[in-house]
């Protein structure tokens, strides 16, 4: 017999709430779920193909060991008991930095993955941190934390309500959108345009969001801080600035005009391969609109100036007076938040406050590069990284020299991958701990509800009951941070109840807190929930920002709650609240921080330089998401293919047609594709997909091994970063195409 059940979509950061059919244990279907309060009824391919993703056969359905070099099935027991014989004495040996760990872009999709490694960091405590987040949007992290104190306050555009959107190296019709949660993003723009705004899209490709919008510039790629501080350099010029209530809360304008002096319209515009008049049109409609945006995403931070760029969105909105207003970028407020504070200096933000050991890299975040983990495992010396934990994460593919990364991990002394998969990467690994499918786990978005542009709180339990043999993926991390921190043999949910009591010791000694004063122990007995990460969010929802505070609200948020709104409760638009956000050591936005302007000559430097050749850039699928979701037979087909976008001038001067074979050199490697001929990209311009190259032995991926593709991150050698974020420059970078007849 069918029945239904809710879920929310974990295949990217949309977000939307899906009605499930459900036969027996098998997930049949995917609908939109049209009384959801966020995404009422929206629903993309990944939504749809739920049930699929669900029931991969390639799926790993219990953990493996190796064993005299070879990957074979074990218990549990015995994945753990090896974990914690192995990983322990390595660091015993040899010291926290012995252990790497290495957390992929799912975990922000999953409650495990939001709620364990932080504890998991916390216990190991070694400085060989890398995350997908300097493969995307670290450039960002880095820029919110020097501009506003805080990595994580970054302000998303008011899709809802803005008159004027400027949007530069995004294409939310194939991404869904990233680093601003909306469900139906498509939409949304359409929106826009029928009520009379204006969208203008930055990029050197014609996306399809491109095609939607009212003006498309296309510049070199790469060039996006040039053109952003040109319209900086015109606000300043035209006398455009118009900060209104912003002017109280901002130090720094008078060095910001000073700086960008020399970016006329006319000097980027010749590095940018723009006409100086457009740029100008471009600032004077951004000043003019009633309330405005400006938002950028990978494009333009995965290039060789991404936190500049990154840095100068903001100074556009903060110029324009749209930071903190409706209908310009707002900071959401998530329901575990931490409860705002009263407005004031903080500890301020920096980076570089260590150093990776081979190549001397600073750290943004606590995380090093990720294009720097190969020569960290490879060279010997104190600090070198023997063993690693890698969660949902494929850095074989995802990474720059992939081969490299691979014939370094075949190298180290241990390995454990949390990863429903044998990909890539997890095949390398002597412990595979795979989590169940998504139907059997409970959902919350704790990371993308902060940057969603409507404040909503949202819950799903499991909607098919675990299977036999099978581990909740909650559990799997639990014991995975015990037996690496030398507590193997414990109970899983003495780690939530560590967690537990730490934070309400905090929050009862917390004179800002609304249980300040009162018993932990107490508290804590009065958390609900089935199970240890349940009590966990019921703590977070109480605390949090719109919480019941334990009582001292009758009517705030309680999992109990929540939970009686199966399609979520509906938290009211993005409010204006920059004082609260705001943790700089001067208690305001520091317009132009000392980082930001010591890379300012860098950038200065690029207006006088042009491409030789070709340069390359990336681009999304719908029907994909990095590298996770090819073994699904129906997202692997229609525009989802890996092939070289070549425009019609290029391919005619050197001699290609369409589908040819090509050889693309980089200063890293080189690799084969078929041409594809379309005007969609700019001259000069070609574009290899991200996330494929699933041609490697010893995996178990039958669907991606069938139409493999290539590796677009085998061009390069990890050497091209952002200095400030550390982030890989994976898009803008030149190349040589040579014709395989």
């Amino acid at each position: 017999m069918s029945r239904t059940a809710l879920r929310i979509c974990p295949l990217c950061e949309a977000t939307c709430g899906l009605t499930l059919t459900v036969e027996g244990t098998r997930v049949t279907g995917a609908r939109g779920d049209r009384d959801d309060v966020f995404s009422q009824g929206f629903i993309c391919p990944k939504g749809a193909s739920f049930g699929e993703v669900d029931g991969d056969p390639d799926r790993l359905t219990a953990p493996l060991v190796r064993r005299n070099g070879v990957l074979e099935q074990a218990s549990w027991d015995e994945a753990f008991d090896l974990v914690a014989a192995r990983l322990r004495p390595l660091i015993e040996e040899y010291g926290a930095n012995a252990v790497g760990v290495v957390l992929g872009n799912p975990n922000v999709h999953t409650m495990a993955g939001a709620l364990y490694p932080p504890v998991l960091l916390g216990g190991l405590r070694t400085r060989n941190l890398f995350t997908a987040s300097t493969l995307d949007q670290m450039p960002k992290h880095v820029s919110s934390g020097l501009l506003f104190g805080d990595p994580f306050a970054i302000p998303v555009p008011d899709l809802d309500r803005t008159d004027h959107l400027l949007l530069l190296g995004a294409n939310p019709l194939e991404s869904n959108g990233s680093l601003c949660t909306a469900p139906d993003f498509p939409g949304r723009l359409k929106a826009l345009r029928r009520r009379g705004g204006t969208l203008t899209v930055v990029d050197p490709r014609r996306t399809r969001t491109a095609k939607l919008a009212d003006r498309h510039v296309a510049p070199r790629p790469g060039t996006d801080a040039l053109l952003l501080a040109a319209l900086t350099h015109v606000l300043f010029e035209e006398k455009l600035t118009s900060l209104g209530e912003l002017a109280e809360q901002v130090d720094g304008l008078a060095e910001v005009r000073d700086t960008v002096r020399e970016f006329t319209p006319e000097a980027a515009g010749a590095a940018c391969g723009l006409d100086p008049d457009e740029i100008r049109v471009l600032a004077r409609e951004l000043a003019a609109a009633p309330t405005a945006a400006v938002y950028g995403r990978i494009g333009s931070c995965t290039v060789e100036h991404g936190t500049l760029a990154s840095w100068l969105v903001d100074v556009l909105n903060i110029l324009t007076g749209n930071l903190d207003r409706p209908g310009g970028a707002l900071f959401p407020l998530s329901a575990t938040d931490k409860a705002p504070r009263p407005a004031g200096p903080g500890k301020g933000f920096a980076i570089g406050r260590w150093r990776s050991r081979v190549g001397g890299h600073g750290e943004a975040k606590s995380e090093l590069p990720i294009a720097v983990l190969a020569e960290e495992i490879e060279t010997p010396g104190e600090g070198q990284i023997r063993g690693l934990i890698v969660s949902a994460a494929n850095p074989v593919l995802s990474a720059p020299d992939g081969d490299r990364l691979d014939r370094a991990l075949a190298g180290l002394d241990f390995m454990v991958s949390v990863d429903p998969y044998l990909n890539e990467t997890s095949r390398h690994a002597d412990v595979v701990l795979p989590p169940p499918p998504p139907s059997q786990s409970a959902h919350f978005d704790f990371a993308f509800n902060t940057f969603a542009v409507r404040n909503q709180v949202r819950y799903t339990r499991a909607a098919v009951p675990l299977a036999e043999g099978r581990l909740d993926e909650c559990e799997i991390h639990a014991r995975l941070v015990l037996a690496a921190t030398g507590m193997h043999g414990a109970p899983a949910d003495a780690v939530d109840a560590l967690v537990i009591d730490r934070t309400l010791g905090k929050a009862v000694a917390d004179p800002h807190s609304a249980v300040y004063g009162q018993d932990a122990k107490t508290l804590a007995a009065r958390l609900t929930g089935e199970n240890g990460p349940e009590r966990r969010l019921d703590m977070m929802l109480r605390l949090g920002p719109y919480g019941d505070g334990f009582g001292a609200d009758p009517d705030g948020l309680t999992l109990e709650r929540v939970l009686a709104h199966p399609h979520g409760i509906d938290l009211g638009p993005l409010r204006p609240r920059l004082a609260q956000v705001v943790r700089t050591r001067s208690g305001r936005v520091e317009l132009l921080p000392g980082p930001i302007a010591d890379d300012l000559p860098r950038l200065r430097a690029a207006l006088d330089q042009r491409p030789a050749g070709l340069v390359l850039v990336g681009r999304r699928h719908l029907r994909s998401n990095n590298s996770w979701l090819h073994n699904i037979p129906s997202l692997n087909g229609g525009s989802n293919r890996c092939t070289l976008h070549v425009h019609p001038e290029d391919a005619a001067r050197l001699g290609l047609a369409d589908g040819d074979p090509v050889r693309v050199k980089a200063d890293g490697g080189e690799v084969a594709a078929p041409v594809e001929i379309t005007d969609a990209v700019r001259e000069g311009v070609v574009s290899l997909p991200h996330g494929w190259g699933h041609n490697r032995p010893g995996t178990r991926l039958g669907v991606a091994a069938e139409q493999p593709g290539v590796n677009v991150n085998q061009l390069l050698d990890g050497s091209r970063l952002d200095p400030l974020s550390g982030t890989a420059v994976l898009n803008g970078f030149p190349v040589e195409l040579v014709a395989l007849r």
